[in-house]
């Protein structure tokens, strides 16, 4: 996680803008996890997970003006780029720390969380979806945009092919391509959609299910009764 935390502050800067360019349907991405988190409080705590730059919280507020944001990151300068963002909103709040360790106190209405879960190793992972699942109120939703792995290496490798094509017909530079790519090679550990599933009903979830995928990109959506 520490060599995680260095990455990914020495790009912080250029997150955002590379994102579009990054991943396929970028939009519908995020689009499908916003329409996914419900909750019947006019202002509902969101807790973002590997919050980053806050983008996905920027997403979240458009639905829930009124939400209390709290964003948790180990990587500090991303956070500070979420500062920015956010400069002046009050009911938002920062916690730079490794979250797949923490307590992530709560309660809360909503989980979500994008493209971070993957960084973890499998138990990791599946620790963490019992613990969203404890700091969640009763009917809480957690909605995780995410990568998952092919359910066969023909399918890992369709789906590697296809999100380098989308890589090589941007704007980015060779150099630009070349860094990304190392990043993917070094730092995801993806799981298979099905694993990852099965994981939140053994957590506990009440209703699990799928709203979004373009291959290796999906979107879960799991409930709390």
């Amino acid at each position: 996680m520490e060599y995680i935390r260095q990455v990914f502050n020495r790009f912080a800067q250029d997150y955002d803008t590379q994102r579009e360019y990054i991943i396929p349907e970028m939009r519908q991405f995020y689009g499908a996890a916003v329409w996914a988190a419900e909750s019947e409080k006019p202002e509902p705590e969101i807790l973002d997970i590997g919050a980053g730059t806050g983008l996905l919280s920027a997403y979240m507020l458009e639905k829930f003006p009124q939400a209390h944001l709290i964003l948790v990151d180990i990587a500090e300068k991303m956070l500070e780029v979420a500062q920015q963002r956010f400069d002046g909103r009050l009911n938002t709040q920062y916690i730079v720390c490794d979250y797949s360790k923490g307590d992530l106190d709560g309660p809360y209405d909503i989980a979500c969380s994008a493209l971070s879960i993957h960084h973890l190793a499998t138990e990791d992972k599946r620790r963490l979806f019992r613990q969203i699942l404890s700091v969640l109120n009763p009917g809480g939703m957690f909605v995780n945009a995410d990568q998952a792995d092919g359910e066969t290496p023909y399918f890992r490798e369709r789906y590697l092919e296809y999100w380098n094509e989308f890589l090589e017909s941007g704007p980015m530079t060779k150099a630009q391509q070349a860094e990304i790519l190392n990043r993917r090679d070094t730092l995801d550990r993806n799981e298979k959609l099905s694993d990852q599933l099965a994981w939140l009903r053994e957590a506990g979830f009440a209703d699990v299910d799928v709203v979004y995928r373009n291959r290796m990109f999906v979107v879960t959506v799991a409930r709390k009764a």
